[in-house]
């Protein structure tokens, strides 16, 4: 298993590369042609909001997208958005600069008195702090700071749909940046794979968590209602190579009055997918 929080070290959390993020399962662009002067940047789509840490009490700014600024272009199967100009996808996790508390942006303001002890205990005393960024965050800069995160959910035992839903967002990440990735990059192929494969485990522990979820939560669940759930565990599934589960998935929405018509369309995009797999005698 490769290390999903291989980087912390430079943040003075080295000790926590370990962590396993399910420890008790086994199985673990296209712009407009706008004219020249109206061209946007990225930079032009950000602002610097306020946040609360509700860990140490601190005031601080993050980087946010300005709200309806950027166009939805498409969705990955896997329900990733793909935004016109910049992958929003970057901004979302936030990190307190004091203490190294960090949580997706829906997930930020929650915190039991125990779970802020937790973090203290194990994170602040050796945060050692963010180096500063430029203007917009890189891929590097947005996967660091979502390792953080991720790493803060697993200190603070926070339920499994958080941690799932984390493993998701860095997952996209690593796509994105291997999207973006320039074909003159060294090594460029190297990269490619370990990137690949960086995104392989963090799907595979998403499917982990959701389905564990599934089990022990309520809905909605990260926003999403329980045939849009099911649809994705699905899909995750199949990208990890669990056919028959994913079949299984895949039936919950096709059956269910509750689905509507687009996810239904959704699904059986899956269920030719995976007939193309059994053809292939994948499975």
């Amino acid at each position: 298993m490769s290390n999903l929080f291989s980087g912390l070290e430079k943040l003075g959390l080295g000790k926590l590369e370990k962590m396993d993020v399910f420890e008790e399962k086994d199985e673990k662009k296209t712009a407009d042609n706008k004219p020249a002067e109206q061209k946007v940047s990225e930079e032009d789509l950000l602002f610097d909001k306020s946040y609360h840490c509700p860990v140490c009490d601190t005031d601080f700014h993050s980087k946010v997208i300005r709200t309806g600024k950027v166009k939805l272009l498409s969705q990955d199967s896997d329900l990733r958005p793909k935004y016109q100009l910049v992958d929003s996808l970057k901004y979302d996790a936030l990190v307190c600069p004091n203490c190294g508390y960090a949580a997706l942006s829906r997930f930020f303001k929650y915190m039991m008195p125990t779970q802020a002890q937790m973090i203290r205990d194990n994170i602040s005393k050796n945060f050692s702090g963010l180096k500063p960024t430029g203007n917009t965050y890189t891929y590097d800069d947005a996967l660091l700071r979502h390792q953080l995160a991720l790493a803060n959910t697993v200190v603070k035992k926070a339920k499994a749909s958080e941690k799932a839903y984390t493993c998701l967002k860095i997952a996209w990440l690593c796509r994105g940046k291997a999207e973006s990735l320039p074909k003159d990059t060294p090594d460029y192929d190297k990269q490619i794979k370990e990137l690949q494969n960086e995104e392989n485990e963090l799907l595979a522990n998403a499917y982990a968590g959701f389905n564990e979820a599934f089990s022990k939560e309520d809905f909605p669940m990260c926003g999403m209602d329980e045939m849009t759930l099911t649809y994705l565990v699905a899909e995750l599934a199949r990208r990890i190579g669990k056919y028959e589960e994913s079949s299984r998935w895949v039936s919950r929405v096709l059956t269910s009055r509750e689905a509507n018509d687009r996810l239904k369309d959704k699904a059986r995009d899956i269920k030719e997918l995976l007939n193309k797999e059994k053809e292939k005698g994948t499975y």
